[in-house]
């Protein structure tokens, strides 16, 4: 890289210009090369923090790493947090923190590079795009390192990683992670109806059943963004995150400030799929909209209804998707189920620099294991997934 640079650790995004951070890659529309991810986004990971979200309190400690030039500009970041929890990751590292402390060792704290409470992946390795690209994120990874060795810390973790980031890491010594969930891959279609004539038949009538079922009993669907989402749909919307929070999490890792905060900073940036019953909204499901890809993240209800769940939170977004011309939904983690529903499994990715030799030998040998069981799960839902098989022939069983 040209002229001096220094890596700098910030521990708030108040302190971060937001038109600064705004000129990285994949941190606004602007650039062309990187999609937009608006997880990465300036305005989303400000409003974890000021609303509450994530910070020292919640166990989410700010130690992000800003990679600047001699004059003082941007050129690079990652976003970084100090962590005494494994919680709101969705890549499962308590195994390893068990074994770690039964053995005398101590696990927490931690480093985690990634955004709280988002199973999606998106840059991490952010860079100006007028640098160059590998010069950047190598500097990023191996200060990363630094910085583990400055906190004596265990490990850092940097999850729901590009593919296309990963031989950076890899060559800084970090180890490969894998693991699935499922994405609707635009394959063109001009509707919906273009996406159900790809599946087998059987798949095709259950889908269209279905859909009818969820929508019985007077049920319709509003799409609502920009100036729709106003306090009251957010006062609404909550009731219904609230309630499934309540029963999935215990604690759910975010709040009604949270909410009001993304509505006025990156309204045009938020789907709303609402289901409305007898004059009122009775179930809901967030996304965000990216540059190529629609992120399905959170859903709830207060009436339970067949199929209600599928419909608003899988169907609606394929019809979302198609219509705006997006290239793929992310639906979040897990869940087989997707598969039914025309989502295909796709490998995600993470990586790990484990600074213990032991832990570092232990976790090597488990993850070179669970790629193999990852690879060859995520090729078995393949061939069984609702598609048509090569060659036009259908599914008749």
């Amino acid at each position: 890289m040209a002229g001096t640079v220094r890596i700098r650790v910030e521990t708030s995004f108040a302190d971060i210009p937001a038109g600064d951070w705004g000129r990285l890659s994949g941190a606004s529309r602007d650039d062309a090369q990187v999609p937009y991810n608006p997880f990465v986004s300036h305005a989303f990971l400000s409003a974890l923090e000021e609303s509450g979200c994530a910070v020292a309190e919640t166990g989410w400690l700010g130690q992000h790493l800003l990679l600047e030039g001699d004059d003082g500009a941007l050129l690079g970041a990652l976003p970084v947090y100090l962590k005494n929890h494994s919680q709101g990751e969705y890549v499962f590292d308590h195994g390893w923190a068990d074994a770690f402390e039964r053995a005398g060792g101590r696990y927490y704290p931690k480093l985690q590079a990634s955004i709280p409470f988002t199973p999606a992946t998106g840059p991490r390795l952010l860079h100006r795009p007028d640098q160059p690209v590998i010069a950047t994120q190598a500097a990023l990874a191996e200060g990363l390192k630094e910085l583990s060795k400055r906190h004596g810390v265990s490990s850092a973790h940097v999850t729901f990683v590009p593919e296309a980031e990963m031989p950076v890491f890899e060559a800084a010594g970090y180890l490969h992670r894998t693991d699935q969930q499922f994405h609707f891959l635009n394959a063109g279609y001009g509707s919906h109806a273009d996406f159900l004539e790809t599946l087998a038949s059987r798949k095709r009538k259950a889908l269209k059943k279905e859909r009818r079922t969820a929508l019985e009993h007077g049920i319709e669907i509003d799409w609502l963004t920009g100036g729709d989402l106003t306090e009251k749909i957010w006062d609404q919307f909550f009731t219904f995150y609230m309630d499934t929070g309540s029963r999935k999490w215990g604690r759910p890792y975010l709040n009604r400030r949270f909410y009001s905060l993304i509505g006025q900073r990156m309204a045009d940036d938020i789907l709303l799929v609402m289901a409305r019953r007898n004059g009122r909204y009775i179930a809901g499901a967030i996304n965000f909209i990216g540059g190529d890809t629609l992120f399905g993240r959170h859903w709830g209800c207060i009436e339970d209804h067949p199929f209600l769940h599928f419909e608003v939170c899988y169907h609606q977004a394929i019809d979302f998707a198609i219509e705006k011309g997006l290239a793929r939904v992310e639906a979040g983690a897990q869940g087989e189920h997707k598969l039914a529903r025309g989502y295909l499994p796709v490998i995600t990715h993470s990586a790990h620099h484990i600074t213990h030799p032991g832990l570092r030998r232990a976790v090597a040998d488990y993850l070179e294991r669970e790629r193999r069981d990852v690879e060859a799960t995520g090729e078995y839902l393949a061939e069984h997934g609702p598609f048509r098989r090569a060659g036009g022939q259908d599914d008749h069983d």
